[in-house]
């Protein structure tokens, strides 16, 4: 199940035991009321804000369930030059792309465009090796970017030796 029904469901119970207290507490009823009516209120603006944040890149430095993978691939690559870099990874055992995004780093910027254009002359894979390990916005650029090449189609094997070839006018047949 999708994590966005938990956060949800987390959401709502945290708001209803607050609706209670604040109902059962020794105040006015039009206080109670209003406490009903703004947690009725509330889980619509959470749903909205949820669904909202998925559409949305995720700043790198924000990332802490993925922190300690050890490599993804870079599918693609969006430079909005002075503000950002916007990435597409793919972790290890996961078919789904997750969005990115760093704050602009010039050597960072300049060493993805080189990658993505070895990577799509040479119809390669980009590898980014421990990509959140980042403590600092200066370490951005060191970036450990690899360059995967294709795999090899599988070789046809022969069945055997080769066939001999007789010369008919050789005097050992």
């Amino acid at each position: 199940m999708d994590i966005l029904f938990f956060v949800f469901a987390g959401a709502a119970g945290v708001a209803a035991a607050l609706a209670a207290i604040a109902i059962w507490a020794p105040r006015p009823t039009r206080v109670r009321m209003l406490a009903l009516v703004i947690t009725t209120l509330f889980l619509p603006v959470v749903y909205i804000q949820l669904i909202e944040m998925l559409s949305k890149p995720k700043p790198m430095s924000f990332e802490w369930y993925q922190r300690n993978t050890a490599k993804a691939e870079l599918l693609s690559t969006s430079l909005d030059e002075g503000k950002a870099i916007y990435l597409w990874l793919r972790f290890d055992g996961s078919l789904e792309p997750r969005s990115y995004k760093i704050p602009w780093n010039l050597k960072l910027a300049e060493k993805l465009e080189d990658a993505v254009d070895d990577a799509v002359r040479e119809n390669s894979t980009i590898i980014l090796k421990n990509p959140f390990y980042r403590k600092s916005l200066d370490e951005w650029g060191d970036l450990n970017v690899d360059i995967i090449p294709p795999p090899l189609p599988p070789q046809k094997r022969l069945p055997g030796p080769p066939p001999r070839i007789v010369n008919p006018r050789e005097k050992s047949i």
